[in-house]
């Protein structure tokens, strides 16, 4: 009965099922960010985007929605797993610098633009973050618990000041999938949900106190929730690694799509 158990083909999806889902979902995200958008602002009335084009690009940017969702999953399996937190948190630094001015290009036309950051940024925050808090977890005094939450505050608000991808929903969802990792699913899809929708939210309050309502901002938000269908995904996932391509194809992937992006944007005279 042992070497049966040991030889029990484990069914659902691998973690590299999640992680090709999470490029491809992100490729068609960009693809409607950088080429598609505008190419739809070319062809505005009166200021308007055509209906039709628009109805195009929400259902491209919800299904790009699902990305960002798979991929903080996935850093927090990666940081259980990894045989050194430290050389993880080098990789997704060095990765973050590589892919500033090809995300800048692709995003604004301008090889640096302050505006936004690249998500390899909230990643290696995210993660940061979750090592301090990790290694503070082994101290259970007051100043451990107090800098515990003094990092996960400082990761958000640097996260925000930077204006790195997502902001501080983006950390937040990242420590929630840590913090509900070892709950049922059903747990973690509504942590998640709460994060992605209150953390959107206050983050666009915040941005754009003054300028637009809590209400069309709250409604704005429900955007995010798309999200969500990344767990039909992760309530698939069996916990095996699966057959993966190279940790440099995944990590160059980023930043060498933002390009061809960028160069087919110029080329067909969309930017």
């Amino acid at each position: 009965m042992a070497d049966f158990l040991k030889t029990e083909k484990k069914y659902g999806l691998t973690g590299a099922v999640l992680k090709n889902t999470a490029y491809i979902t992100m490729l068609i995200d960009h693809f409607f960010a950088v080429v598609f958008l505008n190419y739809m602002q070319m062809y505005t009335v009166d200021g308007r985007w055509d209906p039709q084009l628009e109805s195009v690009y929400r259902a491209g940017r919800a299904v790009g929605r699902i990305s960002f969702v798979l991929f903080t999953f996935l850093i927090v399996e990666g940081f259980f797993y990894t045989r050194s937190r430290v050389r993880l948190l080098l990789r997704l630094f060095l990765f973050a610098l590589i892919s500033e001015i090809p995300f800048d290009l692709a995003m604004s036309g301008a090889a640096f633009d302050w505006g936004g950051q690249n998500v390899f940024w909230t990643l290696f925050l995210g993660v940061l973050v979750l090592t301090l808090w990790d290694y503070l977890s082994h101290y259970g005094n007051v100043f451990a618990t107090a800098g515990r939450l003094a990092s996960l505050l400082a990761g958000c608000t640097a996260a925000f000041l930077f204006s790195m991808d997502y902001r501080f929903m983006g950390i937040l969802l990242i420590f929630a999938m840590y913090r509900t990792r070892e709950k049922n699913a059903g747990v973690q899809f509504m942590a998640a949900g709460l994060v992605m929708l209150f953390g959107t939210w206050g983050s666009n309050l915040i941005r754009y106190a003054g300028t637009f309502s809590a209400a069309y901002l709250f409604q704005f938000s429900m955007r995010e929730m798309y999200g969500l269908l990344a767990f039909v995904f992760i309530f698939l996932y069996n916990g095996e690694k699966g057959r993966q391509m190279p940790k440099p194809f995944y990590y160059g992937f980023y930043p060498v799509h933002l390009l061809i992006l960028f160069g087919i944007a110029r080329m067909t005279g969309v930017m």
